[in-house]
């Protein structure tokens, strides 16, 4: 890999490029809408139940999460109270097109000077699983992040252990970074964590390979896809 660089005047070493400084913007309370569903701002009394049906019982869901599985739903509406009022982690609701609430994802990691926000604390629950949906909220997301809240770095980090969430980063269109070793510890136990990212200048080929996969021609009849997304970025 070459690092992007340029001459520094007067020393003549390399150094970084130039790069807007003006600070991104933090995330708020908007209603990302898609074809699938939508994406909004976690509400705890509102989202509560659906989620809740979508979790209860799944409890693989939690495995490499830093919180749960939850016993009972008074449990669970407890952990979930907190996620609101938080501003980082910033918690969406992923919604169905009946209006339920079959997921969460946040916004963290939040650096607005340095232009910097990762997507994390992700939980899909089993009716979210393997639909056009879970897809289209982090197309749904990584849009807002770039072309509203004008983030030059999105980040996806995770358990490196945690093979389905390594394949999503790369079907999604992260690129792999790297190993941090004994990096954190989650429920008592080592985690090393699988680094990727994705950049301003590579979301224009992220973005178009997003809305082909989601454009109605790329599904059959059966809702079955044509073409899978990470054909679309490359990945085998």
């Amino acid at each position: 890999m070459t690092l992007a660089s340029e001459l520094e005047p007067g020393t003549g070493l390399p150094v970084g490029p130039m790069v807007a400084t003006a600070p991104a913007l933090l995330p708020g309370p908007v209603v990302l809408r898609g074809r699938f569903g939508l994406v909004e701002k976690l509400d705890a009394a509102r989202h509560g139940d659906g989620l809740w049906e979508a979790v209860s019982g799944h409890d693989r869901i939690w495995t490499y999460l830093g919180y749960g599985p939850f016993a009972n739903r008074p449990a669970f509406d407890a952990w979930l109270a907190e996620r609101p009022p938080l501003d980082d982690p910033y918690s969406y609701a992923i919604v169905d097109p009946s209006g339920r609430a079959v997921g969460i994802a946040t916004l963290m990691e939040i650096r607005p000077a340095m232009r910097v926000i990762e997507v994390g604390s992700i939980v899909y629950g089993a009716p979210l699983q393997r639909t056009p949906l879970a897809t289209e909220a982090q197309y749904l997301l990584a849009r807002y992040v770039f072309e509203t809240l004008g983030y030059r770095r999105y980040e996806w980090k995770c358990n490196a252990l945690n093979a389905p969430s390594r394949r999503a980063a790369g079907r999604f269109g992260f690129t792999w970074e790297g190993l941090f070793r004994s990096h954190m510890i989650i429920k008592g136990r080592n985690r090393d964590t699988a680094w990727f990212s994705m950049l301003e200048t590579e979301w224009p080929a992220r973005k178009q390979a997003f809305e082909r996969w989601l454009a109605a021609e790329n599904f059959d009849r059966q809702g079955r896809q044509k073409e899978s997304l990470a054909a679309l970025n490359g990945v085998a």
